[in-house]
């Protein structure tokens, strides 16, 4: 069998995507590529010929995405800050936009010994893990409502702790839960939240229409329901000068800053773009003690 070159089947592969309207046809055809190969997307370059075998896996690999399966139920993985977690049926898959959010929320614990950590609506457990990842003397909590998410969650702490993170403490619960880490109240220096925020009945693509779990996506009250119950559990949970990092729909740019604000006990307000420009997270910090 003649060996083939790797760079003309990336190429048909693009071509594919693009016209099945993947959003990233090159990325995905590259990352697709290495993940058959079993070699980082950068060392691609490093290999011009592959064996017929090859070609056909990375073209099988390309079919089921140009169905608009997502690109990390392929893999298996999605990456977020310094890690990689697993993700596949039945757990919201980690998005590039929440690396900002996780970027702020680091930046806020430089410095703080044994800083305490609250992750709402932890799906993979990806933010979580990030942190005590990142943060090794941290002791972060984490919480979903999901069987399923939490299934996926502790699957990744459990691999994370085997890896030598330090490990999560992981927790089913309910964020509209007045009780919510009672214990905690007025003692965590951070808390990081991704939680459902689409409005009910807003287009999304197939990756997330047919995959996403929806109770993962899309919210109420013009997709704020979940934002506002998590505004109430962090303003009693953080310590004055505790920090607050909130995504939400690009459509809530002045309308979830607006809530935020609203709670007395939170300032330094501040909206932050995602990596498209578009708004996408807010920050605060809890007011400090008179």
């Amino acid at each position: 069998m003649k060996r083939q070159p790797l760079r003309l089947a990336i190429i048909e592969a693009t071509r594919i995507l693009e016209e099945a309207g993947v959003s990233s046809p090159r990325f995905d055809a590259e990352l697709l590529a290495a993940h058959v190969l079993g070699v980082e997307r950068s060392r691609l370059p490093m290999i011009p010929l592959v064996d017929p075998p090859v070609v056909d896996a990375i073209g099988q690999l390309v079919a089921q995405r140009a169905k608009r399966v997502p690109l990390q139920h392929l893999t298996g993985w999605a990456a977020l800050g310094h890690i990689t977690v697993d993700v596949g049926s039945g757990v919201f898959i980690p998005r590039p936009e929440t690396e900002l959010l996780l970027e702020w929320g680091l930046k806020l614990l430089r410095g703080r010994e044994f800083p305490v950590v609250v992750d709402l609506c932890t799906g993979s457990g990806a933010l979580a893990l990030a942190v005590a990842h990142a943060v090794p003397d941290a002791v972060v909590y984490a919480v979903d409502i999901d069987a399923q998410a939490l299934a996926w969650a502790r699957h990744n702490a459990d691999a994370r702790a085997a890896e030598g993170d330090t490990p999560i403490r992981l927790y089913s619960g309910d964020i509209a839960d007045s009780t919510l880490f009672a214990e905690l109240d007025g003692l965590v220096d951070l808390v990081l939240c991704n939680p459902p925020y689409v409005p009910e009945g807003t287009p999304v693509p197939p990756e997330v229409a047919d995959y996403d779990p929806a109770r993962a996506v899309f919210a109420a009250e013009s997709g704020l329901a979940a934002i506002r119950h998590a505004l109430a559990v962090s303003a009693r949970l953080l310590r004055p000068g505790g920090g607050l990092a909130i995504e939400h729909d690009d459509t809530h740019g002045t309308a979830v800053p607006a809530l935020v604000r609203a709670r007395r006990v939170l300032t330094d307000v501040e909206g932050h773009l995602d990596l498209t420009g578009r708004p996408r997270f807010v920050t605060a910090r809890r007011v400090q003690d008179a």
